[in-house]
């Protein structure tokens, strides 16, 4: 899998993420280098989407 790529912040989209999806939180959103996968595999638990969903509205925002 390729690496997450973000227009802007990890801080922007955070916020994003949070406007559009109220039950995120922090720890949702926790986001450490060279830990997409377990970013992915976090929102996929809340938001029941897949993680190529996920993935091409992460690096859209």
């Amino acid at each position: 899998m390729t690496k997450l790529r973000f227009k802007g912040s990890w801080n922007e989209t955070k916020g994003k993420l949070k406007q559009k999806y109220g039950q995120l939180t922090d720890d949702d959103l926790t986001f450490a280098e060279g830990k997409d996968e377990e970013l992915l595999g976090r929102l996929q638990k809340k938001l029941g989407k897949s993680k190529e969903e996920l993935r091409t509205e992460l690096e859209s925002l």
